[in-house]
């Protein structure tokens, strides 16, 4: 049996505790909001995902997202030109290089939802 074709995206549904403010949020972050609705749908890259206007707490603290980025100095400027206080979100913490080898810089949305901004190593298409 085989696949059938068409297949296209996988987009993650997030959690919001207010849904409008997750959206300035990540527009501040510089994602481009495609929808708006009872959910919205945010592309960065070439993916997807929609946020949702439901809140669980435990699900909201152990989701992650991981965003591949070229330069991650440049996306860390970008991110501390943002004042967190902003949208009541815990401070990011800055890009370090990590035991797997990768440099990340860790930020969370409204909800608490943890995104990885990693920057991709040249040679590994994997990245």
């Amino acid at each position: 049996m085989t696949t059938p074709s068409g297949t296209e995206v996988c987009r993650p549904f997030l959690p919001t505790k207010d849904l409008a403010h997750s959206c300035a949020f990540y527009e501040a972050l510089g994602f481009r909001k495609v929808f708006q609705g009872d959910v919205a749908i945010f592309a960065v890259g070439a993916t997807s995902f929609i946020l949702q206007r439901y809140y669980d707490e435990a699900w909201a603290k152990n989701a992650m997202m991981q965003v591949l980025v070229d330069d991650l100095d440049d996306w860390w400027e970008h991110v501390m030109s943002l004042d967190p206080k902003t949208f009541h979100v815990a401070p990011p913490k800055p890009p370090e290089m990590q035991p797997w080898g990768v440099r990340v810089a860790y930020i969370y949305d409204p909800a608490g939802v943890l995104w990885h901004f990693a920057e991709r190593r040249p040679g590994h298409p994997a990245d």
